[in-house]
């Protein structure tokens, strides 16, 4: 079973199907389907309901996800937990992709076909940019500096940087701003994502903002991740972990066990899911129509309405109706508060 997030852009969703489908041919033996948590369907439920009805008895089910935050921890176990109580179903949870060989090897591809597309400037003279999804965990938040660091010493570039889409700092057009006046003549933007999406876009649209201001600078955008095939192997090694009973997750930083600074308060939360009433909907945000602008928090103070919140970040980070932990940092200049106005210069 593989289990997504969800998304209202089409192409997100059909390149997940795409992921499933290749983990079904890899394993032409085994029963294999997938859900989301939101936003899409098929729901969690009904993949594990798919499974149940053609006689199994035992799932492995794996997070479509490349680093353990909210949604890997909380959120998927807390449906999958809940279905397995009410349908007598053993439901088997592995570990998120983390970084890992094979993964760092599907980013160099990538790296590699971006810059074969432009081979003039040396790499010490470019400056890699890897941008990650964004989450209010910082262990998760740190495993995106972790790749770019193991990128700009595999590649040799003369420099990295690591932004965020969402929710953290730094946001991806300050980041940019602040990077370029490092001086580099070229900068390579690479979306550390798995499917594409509106984040993705927006990723590639704020680099084009930053690169007509700086003429002088080459900006290359790199294809994020997608179905790589060695992306596929990474989740055939997650399987093969949950089936040997060596899925070990890394705890050590987990800011729901351990007292992680700054986000001391969040240790012993409990488990659950935050997407149950939007399982299976693509329609827009209903307070803010498609994407939240600001609009429905008049003078940035959060609307009454019972779970809304707004913490800045891309996307779905603030369209759902509900509640998440508060980030502690939501008012840093180069975080999710930028989004309401121009970029910092």
């Amino acid at each position: 079973m593989l289990c997504g997030h969800g998304s209202r852009n089409r192409l997100a969703v059909e390149e997940f199907a795409r992921l499933a489908s290749g983990l079904r041919r890899r394993l032409p033996d085994l029963p294999v389907e997938h859900g989301y948590l939101e936003f899409a369907t098929p729901i969690l439920r009904e993949g594990l309901e798919r499974l149940r009805q053609q006689g199994v008895r035992r799932v492995l089910a794996v997070p479509g996800m490349l680093f353990a935050a909210g949604h890997a921890k909380n959120d998927i176990p807390s449906v999958l937990n809940t279905y397995a109580a009410e349908s007598g179903l053993r439901i088997d949870y592995g570990r998120e992709l983390g970084v890992d060989p094979k993964m760092m090897q599907a980013a160099g591809a990538r790296l590699r076909e971006c810059l074969d597309r432009a081979p003039e400037v040396p790499l010490a003279d470019t400056l890699l940019v890897v941008v990650g999804r964004g989450s209010s965990d910082p262990d998760a938040n740190s495993n995106v500096s972790k790749v770019t660091r193991m990128l700009v010493e595999g590649f040799g570039f003369g420099w990295g940087e690591t932004v965020y889409s969402g929710v953290t700092f730094p946001l991806v057009e300050p980041g940019l701003r602040h990077a370029v006046r490092l001086g580099f003549r070229r900068v390579v933007v690479f979306p550390y994502f798995l499917f594409s999406g509106v984040l993705v876009s927006r990723i590639y649209q704020h680099t084009d903002r930053v690169a007509a201001d700086h003429p002088d600078v080459e900006f290359l955008k790199a294809a994020y991740l997608s179905d790589h095939p060695l992306v596929i192997d990474t989740f055939l090694e997650r399987l093969e972990e949950v089936i040997s009973g060596d899925t070990t997750m890394n705890c050590s930083l987990c800011k729901y066990r351990a007292q992680v600074l700054g986000f001391e308060r969040e240790v012993g939360a409990p488990q659950h899911s935050h997407h149950h009433h939007v399982e299976g909907l693509g329609e827009p945000c209903q307070l803010c129509e498609r994407e939240c602008t600001g609009a429905c928090q008049p003078n940035g103070v959060p609307l009454p309405a019972p779970g809304h919140r707004h913490d800045g970040g891309d996307h779905h980070d603030h369209l759902h109706l509900h509640t998440h932990t508060a980030y502690p940092h939501a008012d840093h200049p180069l975080g999710p508060r930028t989004l309401r106005g121009p970029a910092p210069p």
